[in-house]
């Protein structure tokens, strides 16, 4: 409880023009992708927005062609992809993980 209030988030009006200016600012964009080449176990999450599509048609494409990196949760079996919250889960946790292990 109340981890809501040591995250930090930022809400925006137009996420293509907030991430460029997240780019000037020496940030890496990675977005989810079926197609991603890197999976998250490969990732370096330094200094990196990560953009979360949504379960019907994922990441813009536009949203895509200023990113980074696309990453993906390797999976087994024939299952595609995950709802989007449970994709954030993952993820963060796997962010989560690594920091805890550094230390």
């Amino acid at each position: 409880m109340g981890a809501i209030f040591r995250v930090k988030i930022i809400e925006a009006e137009n996420l293509t023009e907030t991430l460029k200016n997240m780019k000037k600012h020496k940030f890496k964009i990675a977005s989810t992708s079926l197609s991603g080449a890197e999976s998250i176990y490969e990732t370096d999450f330094a200094k990196k927005v990560i953009v979360i599509g949504n379960e019907s048609k994922g990441v813009s494409k536009e949203i895509l062609e200023i990113s980074d990196s696309k990453i993906k949760i390797p999976m087994l079996g024939k299952t595609e992809s995950l709802n989007a919250s449970i994709a954030t889960g993952v993820i963060l946790y796997e962010y989560v993980r690594r920091k805890i292990t550094k230390a």
